[in-house]
Formats: structure tokens, sequence, C-alpha cells
């Protein structure tokens, strides 16, 4: 399970992008929906005539909340697979290139401090490295452009680490982590010919790669889950106590 993370880089979804498209559909999955793109452009607060950067765009559910609000949008993924899902569903108001985040390619869609704001929704957790992911952001910037980022919260929601447990005596459900501080690359389930791969970082890793690109940390927003029908009190209390979500807003330095 625990990977050296200074070796590992991260890969192509290629071999799982059928499923994953199929799960997140056209406009996203119900927790894209209700709770991940809400968050993130909360934090983004893109503005009409804006460029805006999504780094590791997948299908690219996010370019049609961007272009409602009137801001140009470009979408970077290591997937072939995936970008051309974008590209079929969401073409006519983004662009799409194929490209590794941690190291962008040189194109006429990237410009160097061309973009007034970027962002990496439920992204970050599977790209490594992760402080060469936010020089990419960073350069990507003009100065004073904002970052933001949305994943799962890394404190509560550790791949193969953490979960949910049972106190019987109190009557209270609580979250279990069995690791916290140590870098894992962890391989999740497969889905059809593949494995994808989960990049736990704690969150000091994250204000350090933000610090040592340029970027100011300006913001922290964490969000809990979405109740289900039918859950107990203690379920209930549970979901709202441990969030599910985290997001970060950042500044690129003058």
């Amino acid at each position: 399970m625990k990977k050296n993370l200074n070796r590992a880089r991260s890969q192509s979804w290629d071999a799982v992008a059928h499923w994953y498209a199929g799960w997140t559909g056209t406009n996203g999955s119900r927790y894209h929906r209700t709770l991940a793109v809400p968050l993130l452009l909360e934090l983004l607060a893109p503005k009409r005539g804006e460029h805006i950067a999504d780094l590791g765009c997948g299908p690219g559910i996010l370019a049609p909340p961007i272009a409602e609000r009137g801001a140009g949008f470009v979408g970077v993924d290591l997937s072939p697979r995936l970008i051309a899902d974008a590209r079929r569903h969401h073409g006519r108001v983004g662009r799409f290139l194929v490209g590794d985040v941690t190291r962008l390619p040189r194109h006429a869609d990237l410009p160097e401090a061309g973009f007034d704001a970027a962002c990496f929704l439920l992204s970050i957790q599977d790209i490594n490295p992760l402080g060469e992911a936010m020089t990419s952001a960073a350069r990507l910037l003009k100065p004073g452009g904002r970052l933001a980022i949305v994943m799962l919260h890394p404190c509560f929601r550790v791949p193969r680490q953490s979960g949910w447990g049972w106190d019987e005596g109190r009557g209270l459900k609580f979250r279990r982590l069995d690791s916290y501080l140590t870098p894992l690359a962890v391989p999740m389930q497969s889905h059809e010919a593949g494995t994808t791969r989960s990049y736990h970082r704690p969150l000091g890793a994250y204000a350090e790669a933000l610090a040592a690109a340029g970027l100011a940390l300006t913001g922290i927003r964490e969000v809990s889950d979405l109740p289900a029908q039918g859950e107990s009190k203690a379920d209930r209390r549970a979901a709202g106590e441990f969030p599910l979500f985290l997001g970060l807003r950042a500044v690129k330095l003058e």
C-alpha cells in the first residue's frame, strides 16, 4: 500500500475513463452537483471575462457552470479518453487539452501568467508530485490570480486508513483514523481494466506546497456529507461533524 511519493507520478485514468465518465455523468455526480462544484465556485468566484484553468479536469463537468458566469475555460487532463469525452459534451463552452498538470505542455491555450484563476476539482489527490502541480498552477496565474482546490478532507478521509466505528456504550458513531501523518500512495479499487491511485498527504503538506510555489493561503472551507434518507440520529450527527470535503483558496503573490 505504501509507496515512495518522491518516485510515484500521476497516472492516466484512460483504463477507467468509461467507468468514471459514467459515474459522474455529463453534469457531475450527486456529490459534484450538490457539494463539490458549489464549494469550488464559492472559493473561485469566477467573473465575466476572466480566464479559468481546470487542472485534472476529467470529463469537463466544470466547464458549463464557468461558462454560465461568462468566463473562459481551459481544462487539462492526462487521460486522452476523458478529454475526448469532455470535448464531446462540453466542447462548445470550453477548450480541453491532454497534458500532465505536473509538467504542463507548452501550448497557445496555456500561456504563462495568462489566467485569472485556476482550480483542482477533486483531482489534487490523484496528482503527484504535489509541489510540481502547485508550481504549474502558479505559472499559469497572473500576479494576484486565484487558486481554488476542493478535495476529500485529508484529515478524516484517508484511503484505506480511515472509516466509521460505533461506540455501543455511548451510542455514538465515530471516525476512526489508523494513519494520518505518513504520506501514502494508495492503489484504489479496480474498475474494468485498471486501478487508480490516490495520494494521501497531511494538511500541512498542502500549505507548504502552496507557499513554495509563491501562493498565499487565504481561505479554508470544510463541508459535511449529505444526509441519507432513513439515517439514525447518530448517523446524521456523525455526517455533520466530520467533513467530507476540504476547500482551500490561495492567491499568487505579486
